[in-house]
């Protein structure tokens, strides 16, 4: 089984999680991180560049890789977003290979394929990963999301967005 098998965007989401037994549930847990009540002054997201999917088990790595440099680095002070949910539902055909495996396998007989894991659809310019900071911790966020898309399948870019604060809002 490998992963670039998956990541191609084919055909409908097969989704419908009541009707599937015993499908695995999604290695990925935790959504946000950090302090979720504090106002920061920076966005720096990760967007990712082409149409794909993004496997469950990719995101998770993508979220601790780029949780333990924020982690080090600032302990509480940022809160991190990974923002799609892997509700698709990735199904294989397992075929044993080897001697005498004739025996023991129907070909494409029946062919539906068992539930392997999830799976998120992400188009273009979509954002993967959020991380907000304060303006002393951009660089460190960067380099964060820099090590967190080594660990996804497609090619992103990382965008520093500076927020807008409630002060900013009542001037204009």
């Amino acid at each position: 089984m490998r992963a670039r098998n998956y990541r191609a965007v084919k055909g409908q989401p097969y989704s419908r999680k009541d009707f599937v037994k015993g499908f695995p549930p999604p290695k990925i847990t935790k959504f946000t991180m950090g302090d979720t009540k504090a106002k920061f002054e920076y966005a720096v997201k990760l967007i990712a560049l082409e149409r794909a999917q993004i496997r469950h088990n990719a995101l998770e790595a993508a979220r601790v890789a780029a949780n333990r440099p924020l982690m080090d680095k600032f302990q509480n002070n940022y809160r991190l977003d990974v923002h799609p949910y892997p509700h698709i539902i990735l199904r294989e055909n397992k075929m044993i290979f080897g001697a005498h495996a004739d025996r023991l396998q129907d070909g494409m007989r029946r062919s539906f394929g068992k539930p392997i894991g999830t799976a998120a659809r992400v188009e273009p310019n979509q954002t993967i990963i959020t991380i907000n900071v304060n303006a002393d911790g951009v660089e460190v966020a960067k380099e964060a999301l820099k090590r967190g898309s080594a660990k996804l399948p497609i090619p992103c870019r990382i965008v520093v967005e500076k927020m807008r604060t409630e002060e900013a809002k009542t001037v204009e």
